[in-house]
């Protein structure tokens, strides 16, 4: 990564007065009680309410539109537009409003666990929980990195300056506006502290591949005898649940990169789900939430301060914030080899993809592209039957660059280190979400073992005649029968109908790549 010069109207701020630089956690629990931003619980967490926005505002994301950046840029609905003028405006008034307050929060730290290619950051908060968010979230410097750290990447937060569209350019009150060129990442108007985790993410997905280095939205562990898997999929197919195994050290759980030497942690934290959370069933997670631990929109007994992760009144999109090292079974520091496996995880609640196949290069290409999994009927207002949704790469919402160059990073690597990958469907088997049941985490959990110690590499296959997948016709701890969908179907039209009608969307969604070769969607998608 290359320096970048702090501008003066920066280093002006940052030698205010009122700016706190590194603040230890006691330092920073402390300012977040003595300020009423948050209650101390009675695990030791500190429990905080991000108020209006519970989750991230993609509407309000913006990219500045820059000489150096824009032919690069895929611009549109997920990657939108703003110019330098606006942006210059903004940021001149968060820094006016933040030079104002009693008190600012600095972290310095990096993003990127591998030295070679790490990103110095500094994150800037209004918010004394934020900063403690960042301290969580982001790796930490020792004390002899923080004397020579030199921020090339810093994120201002300011969640009560809020914009006025008509005046300030944007969408609503709250902007995320990233500048490649000023290294800035602008946030203003919401209090959800995801957006700084995920903008850096979406900087790093830039950058990354600028150096090639592929970028991921996915977990990684690695076994004891140094074989990396990685598990890409969207919310609510298992990849957290089957990322934490008990014989398998975790490298992280939600970024990372794949350099020349392997595979690296972007991250030093954990920003864990935690609806529902029990320790029967996710002992690592709720285990990790002590001292220190950052919990968002988690309702709390008033008096017991005893958390209640059951209850979704504020949101379902209640998260744990803390430190990897808050995890027994890690790998450290987060860096391991070059992966064995790649595991694409899908919930397909049109219950027709089989529950394992084995994907050729350019079928790993086609899925990757396509993201598939499942909306279910009642998660949203209007959804009463399944509906296919497709999120490019596996994390669309954090791609600045056009989808291709990922996948064809991704089927780089697969062809130079001889990577196996596999589609794993966690959802419905013996009809779609209402007639079937979900797939079994036993066998799930049997299947995806089998994968990674390389029992499927050389194994019987039976090709499917509607998506072209090579399934396996015996696995150990699996029915013979659950492996081919069509098989636990009662009714084989029935099948047949719907794996045509969900071949179909993948189609239909895939029209939008119109710079892949024709021979990933003929080599990779549906047959039939």
């Amino acid at each position: 990564m290359n320096t970048v010069h702090i501008p003066n109207e920066l280093k002006l701020l940052l030698n205010g007065d009122n700016v706190h630089v590194q603040l230890s956690v006691p330092q920073l629990v402390e300012k977040i009680l003595s300020r009423n931003e948050g209650l101390l619980t009675s695990t030791g967490a500190v429990r905080v309410s991000t108020g209006k926005y519970t989750g991230r505002s993609p509407q309000d994301k913006f990219i500045v539109s820059e000489a150096s950046t824009k032919e690069k840029i895929d611009w549109g609905s997920l990657n939108q537009p703003i110019s330098e003028e606006v942006f210059t405006n903004l940021y001149n008034k968060v820094l006016d409003y933040l030079k104002q307050q009693n008190e600012i929060f600095v972290f310095k730290g990096f993003a990127g666990a591998d030295k070679k290619s790490r990103l110095p950051i500094q994150v800037i908060n209004e918010f004394a929980w934020h900063n403690l968010f960042a301290h969580q979230l982001f790796i930490r410097p020792t004390e002899e990195e923080l004397l020579s750290h030199e921020a090339e990447f810093t994120v201002i937060s300011a969640p009560n300056f809020k914009a006025d569209p008509k005046v300030d350019g944007t969408n609503s009150e709250t902007f995320i506006i990233i500048s490649f060129e000023r290294r800035i990442v602008l946030i203003g108007g919401t209090e959800y502290a995801g957006e700084m985790k995920k903008s850096i993410f979406s900087v790093m997905n830039y950058l990354l591949p600028e150096n090639n280095i592929f970028s991921m939205h996915c977990s990684a562990n690695v076994g004891a005898e140094g074989d990396v898997a990685l598990f890409f999929g969207l919310s609510g197919t298992g990849k957290t649940t089957l990322s934490a195994d008990p014989n398998r050290k975790l490298i992280g759980d939600d970024e990372h990169g794949w350099s020349s030497n392997g595979v690296f942690n972007i991250e030093g934290g954990c920003y864990a789900k935690c609806i529902n959370l029990s320790r029967e069933k996710e002992p690592q997670i709720f285990d990790a939430i002590r001292f220190g631990t950052v919990l968002e929109n988690v309702v709390i007994d008033q008096e017991s301060r005893i958390p209640d992760y059951n209850d979704g009144t504020l949101t379902e999109n209640t998260r744990a914030a803390y430190p990897i090292e808050a995890i027994d079974n890690i790998i450290q520091p987060s860096i391991a080899g070059h992966p064995n496996t790649i595991v694409f995880l899908t919930a397909d609640a049109f219950g027709v993809l089989p529950p394992i196949a084995k994907l050729t290069k350019e079928q790993a290409m086609y899925h990757f592209l396509s993201g598939y999994t499942s909306k279910l009927a009642g998660t949203e207002r209007g959804v009463t039957s399944p509906q296919a949704t497709f999120s490019t790469c596996f994390g669309a919402p954090f791609l600045p660059l056009p989808a291709t160059r990922y996948a064809e990073m991704l089927g780089e690597k697969i062809l130079e280190h001889n990577v196996n990958v596999f589609l794993v469907n966690t959802g419905w088997t013996g009809g779609e979400y209402g007639v079937g049941q979900r797939m079994k985490l036993s066998y799930t959990r049997a299947m995806v073992q089998a994968a990674l110690e390389g029992e499927l590499n050389n194994v019987e296959t039976i090709k499917d005649e509607i998506f072209g997948l090579n399934i396996p016709l015996h696995i150990p701890g699996v029915p013979d029968e659950v492996l081919q969908p069509q098989k636990t179907w009662a009714d084989p039209k029935a099948y047949e109908i719907k794996a045509k009608e969900l071949a179909a969307k993948f189609r239909e969604n895939f029209k939008k790549f119109k710079n892949v070769g024709p021979e990933i969607e003929e080599k990779g998608g549906p047959i039939a």
